[in-house]
């Protein structure tokens, strides 16, 4: 990739991206790293003054991030800083997408977020072992839900319930986590508002575990039987999942993908389809590709995908969707999240 873009070298901030790159992981969300990689030369992580065994990295490099255990100002400033003296004199350099505004304003940067996703798209097979222990930590979280929405339990106490399975089942501080817990619409942060009986709850989540980051939903009928009116969706909904998944195999545009899903969903029974019909996960929440009009993406071997097909309308008491996550093989595709698909 440098090659091509006649970069000298990338230099990472991402801590997800550095993982990724290195294997050392920055525990510590407070204080910046940094990465170096040269397209020829010393591979250099520079972190905050602490020891780091990285067979990856050829040089480490300390800042200190605090008087007495008080964070400075500008930590971004300070990893920056420290950084500049081990770049090359010769520019320009890639950068990711949490380049310090200091790098941008002392040397000739590229971004590279686009490349760079594209390069990483296609997972290895430990990157994809480390996307279904997120599955697992999150169809674990999802199983506390289910017993949990009865009437008049609060959004909040749902969440961070989830959140306490989701992190004991991961066994350390969750590196993403989100986004939906409302009841009644189509989605939201939680509130302190308490679930109401015949309202949908879809709970959308993001399990993060070093970076990698499962990409699941499932809605479920607050107090155990939904209406004829969400079954019957819920029933299209489903129906339009498989034809998405007989559609799942390399060489399928993305772009027809989303619109034979939005044909099939928007109007119908006069619900809307008010979204993109997936993405890519991995190191960031969105990846290539796409399963969106509005790019002209085409399936490959060894992506790994969230699916989200769903409706929506005020008659529904929110809404319903579904999601689940797979890999791209040379046959069609893997599904790699199990958790059950029901309302109840």
């Amino acid at each position: 990739m440098l090659g091509e873009l006649s970069l000298n070298g990338a230099v990472f901030f991402n801590r997800h991206y550095i993982y990724a790159l290195s294997g050392y992981w920055h525990e510590q969300p407070l204080t910046p790293t940094a990465l170096w990689v040269p397209a020829e030369g010393e591979i250099t992580l520079v972190n905050h003054s602490e020891e780091a065994d990285v067979d990856a990295v050829n040089k480490i490099v300390g800042y200190v991030p605090n008087k007495l255990f008080t964070l400075k100002e500008n930590l971004a400033g300070e990893v920056a800083s420290a950084l500049l003296p081990h770049l090359p004199k010769t520019v320009p350099i890639g950068t990711d997408n949490e380049t310090p505004a200091a790098m941008l304003e002392r040397i000739d940067c590229r971004d590279i977020s686009a490349p760079w996703q594209r390069l990483r798209r296609r997972k290895d097979p430990d990157e994809v072992a480390a996307l279904e222990f997120t599955i697992d930590c999150a169809e674990r979280a999802y199983e506390v839900a289910r017993q949990m929405v009865e009437p008049g339990i609060p959004e909040t106490e749902i969440m961070a319930a989830m959140l306490e399975e989701a992190t004991f089942s991961a066994g350390e501080f969750l590196s993403g986590w989100g986004q939906d817990f409302r009841a009644g619409v189509p989605g939201g942060f939680a509130r302190r508002q308490e679930i109401l009986g015949g309202e949908l709850i879809p709970l959308d989540i993001g399990v993060g575990v070093r970076g990698y980051r499962s990409d699941l939903c499932r809605t479920f009928a607050i107090g155990g039987q939904p209406s004829e009116e969400q079954a019957a969706a819920h029933a299209h909904i489903l129906e339009v999942m498989t034809f998405g998944e007989s559609m799942m195999r390399p060489g399928q545009s993305c772009a027809e993908f989303h619109t034979e899903i939005h044909a099939r969903l928007d109007g119908w029974n006069g619900y809307a389809f008010i979204h993109h019909a997936g993405h890519g996960i991995g190191l960031d929440a969105h990846e290539v590709p796409r399963l969106n009009s509005h790019w002209d993406d085409t399936l490959e071997v060894g992506d790994v995908l969230a699916f989200e097909p769903g409706l929506y309308h005020e008659s529904l008491r929110g809404g319903i969707r579904l999601e689940n996550n797979y890999l791209i093989t040379e046959e069609g595709f893997r599904q790699l999240s199990h958790y059950p698909l029901g309302l109840v």
